[in-house]
């Protein structure tokens, strides 16, 4: 940089001090175009928002909406054609120890555990295909989020945000809630390569109070309007920047975060307050932090943010490598939220309008593990060859299950 260049750019900052506090623009982002502004698409889109429900650790098909009557037809005998490659050892086949029945006027067959969710399977379309190309959490989790089984890639969150906008300039784009983390962590919502505006919002829901949730939202010395009057003069500042620089997509991108922290301090505490719902709606929903999660989500859809993912819990509650029967007491954390988002969605049109995704990383194995690192042989070992996952809204065709596993639920 030059003298010239030099003044320049110093007499142009110390002017704009007293150019911030002439400038009266109530709130400049909101309307101008950004990153995150809403996009149109190449053809007319049904669906608007996803809601994924990510039932992490990986649970069993075969014990929740894949029965296998050859599983307890050929109870405790070996697989006939041999066991497939997974993580740890398995031995004989171990018939699901839950009974299925046909649920709505499709008549699928949905596990006893998720009684909810069958009243409601004429909306869900149960896609029984799933797979992924490896047997350990990491990669599938990667998978099944980022879409490749290594790390370094953006996730469909940061996807959608980058392709389609957000329709609230209030609240992020893309909000992950876990109570605490899952496997692997941050990664699985990140940007990447892409803007990191664009990377998914954590916001643990192991709290009830919005303040707790979102902690130093607010400032404690200056309110909204000095607060704009701060980001207008730093803003002008980075566009004189940039102006000389070039363009600095690290720099741009934490500016839009900035403008993203400042406006969620006029929504985002209200958004994520459930005292603001009934009695009867926190009912419907139950306890805990996963059926808090999906009114979260519902709340989160409403106010036009384009992607919302709820983890089940911290790490893999999901995994029973012990015993399938611990199934029985995560879905029944499960089945009334899941079904209280349909009910919600659906009452309020929104349904018509969001994907709602609901699956984990993998399925299990229908053979039973007896590797010498589980103390009790009732349980069931990764198994990424065959798995389902359950779509609801947005244009799916409810009530038909799509693709299959072989007899025994093993291999798609």
């Amino acid at each position: 940089m030059n003298r010239r260049d030099a003044l320049r750019i110093m007499g142009s900052g110390f002017g704009t001090v007293a150019l911030a506090q002439m400038v009266g623009r109530a709130n400049p982002a909101v309307s101008l175009p950004g990153p995150l502004a809403p996009k149109p698409t190449h053809f007319p889109a049904r669906a608007k928002h996803v809601i994924y429900l990510f039932l992490n650790g990986g649970p069993s098909q075969v014990d929740t909406f894949d029965p296998k009557p050859m599983l307890t037809r050929y109870h405790g005998q070996p697989v006939p054609s041999g066991n497939l490659k997974t993580e740890r050892k398995t031995g004989n086949l171990l018939r699901s120890p839950f009974q299925f029945k046909k649920c709505g006027q499709s008549g699928i067959e949905v596990s006893e555990i998720f009684p909810l969710l069958g009243e409601r399977i004429d909306d869900i379309c149960v896609i029984r295909s799933m797979y992924t190309n490896r047997p350990n959490h990491e990669p599938s989790l990667f998978r099944l989020n980022c879409g490749v089984p290594l790390p370094g890639h953006p996730s469909m969150g940061s996807w959608l945000t980058y392709g389609l906008g957000t329709l609230n300039q209030n609240l992020p784009g893309f909000v992950v809630l876990c109570p605490g983390l899952p496997v692997v962590g941050p990664q699985l919502w990140s940007s990447s390569f892409l803007p990191s505006v664009h990377q998914g919002t954590y916001i643990p829901n192991n709290e009830s109070d919005p303040e707790k949730m979102i902690q130093h939202l607010r400032s404690p010395q200056f309110d909204l309007a000095e607060q704009r009057r701060q980001l207008d003069l730093l803003g002008t500042l980075n566009r004189l920047y940039l102006g000389a620089e070039g363009p600095d997509l690290q720099l741009e991108s934490g500016i839009q975060s900035m403008e993203i922290a400042y406006r969620m301090q006029t929504e985002a505490l209200e958004a994520f307050d459930l005292r603001k719902e009934s009695e009867a709606t926190r009912a419907r929903y139950g306890e805990g932090d996963f059926a808090r999660g999906c009114l979260l989500a519902r709340r989160l859809v409403e106010r036009g943010v384009r992607m919302v993912q709820v983890y089940f819990g911290n790490m893999q509650p999901w995994d029973n490598h012990d015993d399938i029967l611990i199934h029985r007491k995560l879905a029944f954390q499960a089945d009334r939220p899941i079904a209280a988002l349909l009910d919600d969605l659906k009452s309020t049109g929104l349904f018509k309008e969001t994907i709602v995704m609901i699956g984990g990383e993998f399925g299990r194995t229908p053979a039973v593990e007896v590797s010498g690192l589980v103390s009790v042989q009732n349980g069931r070992d990764h198994n990424n060859h065959g798995f389902s996952m359950l779509l609801a809204g947005g244009g799916v065709k409810g009530g038909m299950t799509y693709g299959a596993t072989d007899d025994f639920g093993f291999k798609a």
